[in-house]
């Protein structure tokens, strides 16, 4: 199947509403159908301010985080649109992907 590796980045203490970011982008794509979605915490990073992200023992707020979903192109379409209407502010990768599933499933 073909279809889009989505990947978006933030900062752990970000939020949209009451709730953090990431946790609110896992229940937007889950509510719209999308079979799955990973929340990556990251031990290092910056971003294109150059400001040095980092999980520090003290203040893990300020840790980076990446949400990455692998979705058909009418999912993307869909999710872009509910992200822009809900005037989300977040870098994002889109990558173009063959996926698909290999061997028996186990029940």
């Amino acid at each position: 199947m073909q279809g889009y590796q989505l990947e978006f980045f933030m900062d752990q203490d970000k939020r949209h509403g009451h709730q953090a970011l990431y946790e609110w982008l896992l229940d937007l794509a889950r509510a719209q159908g999308i079979a799955g979605a990973t929340v990556l915490m990251g031990a290092m990073g910056f971003g294109h301010h150059s400001r040095l992200r980092s999980s520090h023992f003290f203040e893990l707020a300020d840790q980076p985080v990446l949400v990455t979903m692998v979705v058909k192109e009418s999912e993307s379409i869909q999710l872009f649109a509910l992200l822009e209407q809900e005037n989300v502010h977040m870098f994002y990768v889109k990558m173009p992907v063959e996926f698909g599933t290999l061997g028996e499933s186990v029940k």
